[in-house]
């Protein structure tokens, strides 16, 4: 019996053992951490961004990082002040060559980030020439300090356009434009740098965000000598802005370039809900910042089981298959609605579904204060399924279809 499903994939011309790999970042700071990643079962890193220092000193303020939690729940999402590398170029271009040498089998994708023209074109050329695979362009970071650099050149459309026919015109590897989820639009900045000779497109970078106050102090955190600043805010909370994105990217018929997908991955489902959304390569951090590199090790034992037990043979036989599904609302079937049905065996009374529904939606769940048992006035229900989403227990709301052709339904006046 098959134990392991054939994850490789191709993006950008090149072969990938499976679509996981390290999005740029403090997780691939430098050649021991990547090693480390490598030996892990990462099949590429994207390294953390290079910059020229001759161009501009990065300095990172610190305390760097805030965590939101939510009552109980740690770590639902995290607010860096994290930039590119603080470290000199000669060294990060040295771990470069060291990578590649020691591990030729995976792919080694350089991201770079300029400050004029030929800064884009030297971190390129030193790129290539140190064995990089991939270019990646950084045109996203929400917290440079340097104020014509990151999110907002991902945010001008003409300068994306520019800088990646720079770059194109300086290498000859394949180029990743690297968007900003800061911005209303994406697809047209995707469409400039695809002007600009783009071979795929990675998205999302992270989403400037407000984390947390201190009360005692009136300053919101992570608290830099008493001040603070929207920063990059990335993990489970930000997923679904990104599955957002990426379909838009994968289903823009203008654009049609491959899509690496970041933003709150963490387990094979996450990476599968991407690939569905028609991502063909997967870039992981705050996961790894969270639980370690070991995470990949769930993410493929979890996606080839799921292929083996349905029979998929190639990751391209599900690429975007979740994308083909959706519509404008416009064009949505509201002749077939639904409402609530509920497990009176299961319903275990506390009443939230009744609560929710009085105060929040249609007044359509009854409770039984007697046997404490709910129960659905199907004549009122518009079925939007908050008694489902507020119910402790996982089963006991379910929902029915109904033709409204056939059967009134409170949702059609």
């Amino acid at each position: 019996m098959k134990t392991q499903a054939d994850l490789s994939i191709e993006f950008c011309g090149v072969r990938f053992e499976n679509p996981f790999c390290l999005s740029s970042s403090p997780v691939g700071n430098h050649a021991e951490m990547c090693a480390r990643a490598y030996d892990a079962g990462w099949s590429g890193i994207v390294y953390k961004t290079l910059g020229l220092e001759k161009s501009f000193k990065v300095v990172i303020p610190s305390p760097r990082l805030n965590a939101l939690n939510v009552f109980d729940k740690r770590f639902i999402g995290l607010q860096n002040a994290e930039q590119i590398t603080d470290r000199p170029i000669k060294d990060n271009i040295k771990d470069l060559v060291w990578l590649k040498k020691n591990y030729p089998q995976k792919v080694l994708i350089s991201s770079i980030m300029g400050f004029e023209d030929k800064d884009w074109a030297e971190l390129a050329k030193m790129s290539e020439d140190a064995g990089a695979d991939i270019l990646e362009l950084n045109f996203s970071c929400p917290q440079m300090a340097h104020k014509t650099a990151g999110h907002r050149t991902g945010q001008d459309f003409h300068a994306v356009e520019a800088f990646t026919e720079i770059v194109k015109k300086s290498c000859k590897i394949p180029v990743i434009a690297k968007m900003t989820p800061n911005i209303t639009d994406m697809i047209p900045v995707a469409l400039a740098a695809k002007r600009g000779g783009a071979d795929a497109i990675s998205a999302i970078n992270t989403i400037r965000a407000i984390t947390d106050i201190d009360i005692n102090n009136f300053t919101p955190l992570p608290n830099i000598h008493g001040h603070s600043s929207p920063t990059g805010f990335s993990g489970p909370s930000v997923k679904p802005v990104a599955m957002r994105f990426v379909s838009e990217l994968y289903n823009s018929k203008a654009i049609n370039l491959p899509v690496s997908a970041i933003g709150g991955i963490e387990t094979w489902i996450d990476a599968l809900h991407f690939l569905l959304l028609g991502a063909t390569n997967l870039q992981v951090t705050t996961g790894i910042m969270r639980y370690g590199y070991r995470i990949v090790e769930d993410m493929i034992e979890g996606l080839s089981d799921y292929m083996i037990e349905r029979n998929i043979q190639s990751l391209t036989q599900i690429i975007g298959k979740a994308a083909q599904k959706i519509v404008d609302p416009s064009e949505f079937n509201t002749r077939f609605q639904v409402v609530s049905v509920v497990d009176e065996a299961k319903c275990i009374g506390c009443g939230q579904c009744y609560i929710s529904c009085q105060d929040g939606a249609n007044q359509a769940m009854k409770f039984d204060k007697q046997s404490r048992k709910a129960s659905v006035d199907e004549e009122r229900c518009v079925g939007c399924m908050l008694c489902k989403l507020v119910c402790p227990v996982w089963d006991c709301i379910t929902h029915k279809e109904v033709d409204t052709a056939k059967v009134r339904h409170a949702a059609i006046f």
